[in-house]
C-alpha cells in the first residue's frame, strides 16, 4: 500500500494499493480514537493495481488512520485533514 496524494488534503485525496494475488480487501478509515469513518472497499478483488478516492469534507481537520487488509496483509498508515 503506497501512501495517500495528496497528504495533507482538503476535502479529498487517492489511496492506492496493489494486490499480488486474489483476496477479499477491506479498506477502512478510522478517528485517532479508533472510531470507524469510512469504509472505502469491502469486496473479493483479483489481483491487480487498485486506487480509491477519500473524501473528507464531512470530517473536521486532524490526523486519520487508514487501514488496507487483504488475506493475512495487514497495514496502517496515516493521513493528514487540513481545512
Amino acid at each position: 500500500m503506497q501512501q495517500n496524494y495528496p497528504n495533507p488534503f482538503n476535502p479529498g485525496t487517492e489511496i492506492s494499493y496493489e494486490l499480488a494475488s486474489a483476496s477479499h480487501v477491506t479498506l477502512t478509515v478510522f478517528d485517532l480514537l479508533g472510531r470507524q469513518v469510512a469504509k472505502l472497499v469491502d469486496e473479493e478483488k483479483p489481483a491487480g493495481v487498485y486506487s480509491s478516492r477519500f473524501d473528507a469534507s464531512h470530517l473536521a481537520s486532524g490526523m486519520y488512520l487508514y487501514r488496507l487488509t487483504a488475506g493475512s496483509f495487514v497495514q496502517t498508515k496515516r493521513m493528514m485533514v487540513l481545512k
